[in-house]
């Protein structure tokens, strides 16, 4: 079978086993570090509770993105 035959055919599953599949793929290109998950969930967790002490005021993504783009016009 060659590649496109392949796309083809994972192609016509139904969207929940195409994300496995898309799933499947990125993590064989990019395989998981437990050491990196266990920061990045140590960072969300500190970052959660910012948010739900009041330490912290969350931005709106729209305007995080507006502020971004503003800095590239200058």
């Amino acid at each position: 079978m060659g590649v496109k035959d392949l796309i083809d055919e994972v192609n016509a599953l139904p969207v929940e086993e195409r994300a496995l599949v898309v799933d499947s793929l990125l993590r064989s290109l990019n395989p998981p570090e437990a050491d990196t998950d266990r920061k990045w969930a140590a960072t969300a967790q500190a970052r959660l509770k910012q948010l739900r002490s009041g330490e912290v005021e969350a931005v709106p993504g729209d305007e995080v993105f507006e502020r971004i783009w503003k800095r590239f016009e200058e």
